[in-house]
């Protein structure tokens, strides 16, 4: 099998520009076994040196997106020195731009994507939900903003993803018949958590729905409208006993949920 060669993104604010423009251009690369690898907030010459030593290590090649034309400089000199190939993505364009306006660039890293606090933290929000879903390393519970449960295809996944670009650490945890949940899960602050139900009727629709586009039998006791009926009074019993919110997510868009969830929450 052929080698995995990995393409190292530097960049001074997230990365996020270079990943989409990589990834697109790789798309005409299929046949090959490529990897990408972000580093991202490369701030310092010591930083520089870093990231190169690991892709130096690694035979790798160097994508840049470096405002800072000192830092810019240093990166492109560094690789050449060391024989990795390399490109910049920013600095051409800057100039031409600056060429073009009459003077130079601010210099500033994140300004594409405004960066600020609100934003890192929503891109923390994301980056923890993403990790915690579906019952997911669940001794972080407590971690969590918001902590959804509900059977399976209840929304949990869609709702934690939506509330988490709005800044909210979201965990979410499946509901199962006959299997207790993580006693993680009552460690946490009962005002963070939310149970969801949803119509029987409808989640049989969605489970159908699945089981046909993973090519599965949609007659499976997973989509049986009395298996079904018999999970959502389980549920239902279950936060009975809680001191939770609970939310009926039958016929609602994602968006008219999570301002449901935030309202009750008192989040907003």
């Amino acid at each position: 099998m052929p080698e995995t060669q990995i393409v190292f993104l530097l960049s001074d604010a997230t990365g996020e520009t270079a990943e989409k423009m990589v990834m697109a251009a790789l798309l005409q690369f299929r046949d090959r076994d490529v990897r990408v690898r972000r580093i991202s907030h490369v701030r310092s010459k010591n930083q520089v040196y870093e990231a190169l030593d690991e892709v130096l290590a690694a035979k790798g090649m160097v994508v840049y997106t470096m405002v800072n034309r000192e830092l810019a400089r240093l990166v492109h000199d560094e690789c050449d020195s060391l024989g990795l190939p390399s490109i910049d993505l920013l600095t051409p364009l800057l100039m031409r731009i600056a060429e073009f306006f009459g003077h130079s660039p601010r210099e500033t890293p994140g300004l594409l994507h405004g960066v600020d606090d609100d934003y890192f933290r929503r891109v923390d929000a994301v980056e923890f939900t993403v990790k915690h879903d579906d019952g997911q390393e669940t001794a972080h519970l407590p971690k969590a903003d918001i902590v959804l449960l509900g059977v399976s295809r209840s929304s949990k996944t869609p709702l934690s993803i939506y509330l988490a670009h709005r800044g909210w650490k979201v965990a979410n945890v499946p509901l199962v018949k006959g299997i207790d949940p993580p006693k993680e899960l009552f460690a946490v602050d009962p005002k963070r958590v939310v149970g969801l139900i949803i119509d029987p009727q409808r989640l049989l629709e969605l489970r159908v729905t699945r089981l046909k586009h993973l090519g599965m039998d949609p007659k499976a006791a997973y989509a049986d409208y009395a298996e079904i009926e018999d999970e959502l009074r389980y549920a239902r019993a279950f936060f009975r006993r809680q001191p939770w919110v609970v939310i009926d997510v039958t016929g609602k868009a994602v968006e008219e949920t999570a301002n449901e969830v935030l309202v009750k929450l008192k989040l907003k």
